[in-house]
């Protein structure tokens, strides 16, 4: 990617475009738009014109070192400086490469969460219940709101498959990377012989944008309620509230399980919109890459992505081949940003060298 002049000016002309529209708007929606289009641009307005001061710099002093004898106080002072500009400019246009590579649309989204215990019975759904808990955790650090949608039970706890929404800023830009089977290694509470079993499930990170038209026909549902179970007693629900929402052009099943039938519904029809969209992403991504090999940020759930390794502490990520020995930092929710930064600068790095191709 090469940062012409022309290029840094376009950028400048039209974030000055937009203040100067901002400033005599009285129209709401225009107004909130060019707000939230100037919030993204100002970081990258920001740094073409560091850039270019720094750039004007480096010029003078070159002058002024020809200008001067080298034995010249100033002109030493002059040089000095000029190595470290000479070193500081191609950091700033690196990271001024990164700010205009494109963006996700869809990272600012919210999240539909999905977690299904996979291979391992009874052990793979306490595994769907430790990774949801990390996620949970890790969604409070940064002040995201979790609200569980849907709930599959395991027989000794843990669940068969919970679905949740995250909502809160950049939670899909983060948590896309999270998309894929988890495996772990561990010794089972059932083992009584100490063996260590390898277990794994499923998670699946889908964006939930609002702003998104998925046109679904009457036709194309079929829609069932059944009466969700619970844990007994109190807890069961009495009535046939849960609903199965079945779109029959691609298969696609959703369920909903909470207490309101009217709110199940429109929880199971909000994440229908997500697989669809989900889809489309995934069908253009493939169109638009289909020589590409890595996984990182592709949606791809067929692979395993990550192995957690209880009995050495360990947490790999296939994908990247990092291993960190903070399991349970990780799974607290609080080690989990490491990971996920680490994917992002792998993301990052490899978008920059297609960009440069």
């Amino acid at each position: 990617m090469r940062l012409t002049h022309d290029r840094l000016v376009r950028v400048l002309d039209r974030f000055d475009e937009i203040d100067a529209r901002l400033s005599v708007s009285t129209d709401g929606p225009e107004i909130m738009r060019l707000s939230k289009e100037r919030a993204s641009l100002a970081p990258v307005a920001d740094a073409i014109r560091a850039l270019e001061k720094a750039r004007a710099e480096r010029g003078e002093l070159e002058d002024m070192i020809q200008e001067l004898p080298g034995s010249d106080e100033m002109a030493q002072m002059a040089q000095a400086e000029l190595e470290i500009l000479r070193t500081k400019i191609p950091e700033m246009e690196q990271e001024l490469q990164i700010l205009l590579l494109p963006k996700d649309a869809d990272d600012e989204a919210d999240v539909i969460l999905e977690v299904r215990a996979g291979t391992g019975g009874d052990e793979a759904a306490l595994f769907a219940g430790d990774l949801f808990r990390m996620y949970q955790r890790y969604a409070a650090t940064r002040g995201w709101r979790v609200e569980i949608e849907s709930v599959s039970d395991g027989e000794m706890g843990g669940y068969k498959e919970i679905i949740a929404s995250v909502s809160g800023e950049g939670a899909f830009g983060r948590l896309k990377f999270e998309s894929g089977v988890h495996r772990v290694q561990r010794v089972p509470v059932t083992e009584a012989g100490g063996r260590i079993h390898t277990s794994a499930a499923t998670v699946a990170v889908l964006p939930a944008r609002e702003d998104v038209e998925i046109e679904i026909q009457e036709k194309d549902i079929r829609i069932d309620t059944y009466r969700s179970s619970g844990a007994g007693g109190q807890h069961v629900n009495k009535t046939d509230s849960a609903v199965r929402l079945t779109h029959l052009p691609t298969g696609i099943v959703v369920t909903s399980s909470e207490k309101s039938q009217h709110q199940n519904r429109a929880n199971a029809m909000r994440t229908l919109k997500a697989r669809l969209y989900e889809m489309q992403r995934a069908a253009l991504a493939a169109e638009r890459s289909a020589s590409r090999q890595s996984q990182v940020g592709s949606g791809d759930r067929s692979e395993r992505i990550r192995t957690y390794n209880f009995p050495q502490g360990r947490v790999t990520d296939h994908r990247i081949n990092l291993t960190l020995y903070k399991l349970d930092t990780l799974l607290e929710g609080s080690g989990l940003d490491e990971m996920i930064e680490a994917l992002i600068a792998d993301d990052t790095a490899r978008r920059l060298a297609e960009a440069e191709d």
